[in-house]
């Protein structure tokens, strides 16, 4: 299966996570390679031939040692950065029901930036959460801990979630407060806490900045429905996946009226991230897994 044609219902379908994650990856590197973001290659024992003016910092002067020529291994550079995926799993999260949508493409993204923190020598948590904390891995860097992530992960998506709500602000309140060394923190969430206290959500994000970690939020939508509201002008009955609630209606008489609303508190969240530094990137579902991949290796690039 090739990974540009990974969809989500694929996805659960192969059952191998970590396999696919290591496709993807190596699929989207190969296509950095091809274009012009050749820096942002994993491969750590690239050599390049040295040319007259690049620093020497990263001459290999073993392979000159043998071979009387200057190379340049270029990106074994060690890091240790510590990196902290926060998963949102409540309900909503699982929409749309037939693939799992958001879940599906939240676990296999996180997966592949699991994936690229192994190759990177970094050290990666998984946290998952709905109105609490509900798994939170210890934060290391072997193989082991990566497979343990990987199953945790893969777990997400066996069975439906049963009716639960989030608590956005409150656990990242509590992640800021549990993180005692500068870190990443990446979010994957669709951030449908009770819109109408949005600055409870600007504060916990802005607690996360104060405390000196860098935070990615990928905002994780099925932009077409949640955003654009585009379903046909027919009756619906629409039902909240995190309090069971149900209303029938026509789009029509609420598309309008539903595009304001959700669209003032995008805005919103994205000027607040703005504000405080955050890497706020719109994750369309529909859109695939290279803006997520480019996004990371955009910020991991900035700390190292």
């Amino acid at each position: 299966m090739s990974v540009r044609e990974l969809d989500l219902t694929k996805v659960r379908a192969f059952g191998n996570l970590e396999f696919l994650a290591k496709q993807l990856v190596e699929g989207f590197i190969t296509g950095l390679h091809k274009s012009p973001f050749h820096g942002f290659s994993v491969e750590f024992a690239e050599h390049q031939l040295y040319n007259t003016g690049e620093s020497t910092r990263y001459i290999d002067w073993k392979v000159f040692a043998k071979s009387d020529r200057l190379y340049t291994k270029r990106y074994e550079e060690e890091t240790n950065l510590r990196c902290h995926i926060l998963i949102d799993t409540s309900s909503s999260m699982y929409y749309p029901a037939a693939d799992f949508g958001k879940m599906t493409f939240s676990v296999m993204a996180a997966a592949s930036i699991t994936y690229l923190l192994q190759k990177q020598k970094d050290a990666v948590s998984l946290c998952t959460f709905s109105e609490n904390i509900e798994v939170q891995t210890a934060v290391k860097s072997t193989p082991s801990h990566v497979h343990k992530i990987m199953l945790e992960l893969n777990n997400l998506l066996k069975s439906e979630k049963p009716m639960q709500k989030t608590s956005v602000a409150t656990v990242l309140h509590q992640i800021a407060e549990k993180i005692h060394k500068r870190s990443l923190v990446v979010i994957f969430s669709d951030m449908f806490d009770n819109l109408e206290e949005a600055d409870r959500i600007f504060s916990a994000l802005q607690h996360l900045r104060h405390n000196l970690h860098e935070v990615l939020l990928f905002h994780v939508t099925d932009k077409k429905t949640e955003e654009t509201f585009a379903f046909e002008n027919r009756p619906y009955e629409f039902i909240d996946l995190e309090t069971g609630e149900k209303i029938k209606v026509q789009p029509d008489q609420v598309r309008e009226s539903y595009q304001k609303f959700v669209g003032d508190f995008y805005q919103k969240l994205k000027l607040k991230c703005g504000q405080y530094k955050i890497d706020f990137i719109d994750a369309d579902i529909a859109q695939g897994f290279d803006p997520i991949l480019m996004a990371y290796l955009v910020k991991h690039s900035k700390m190292r």
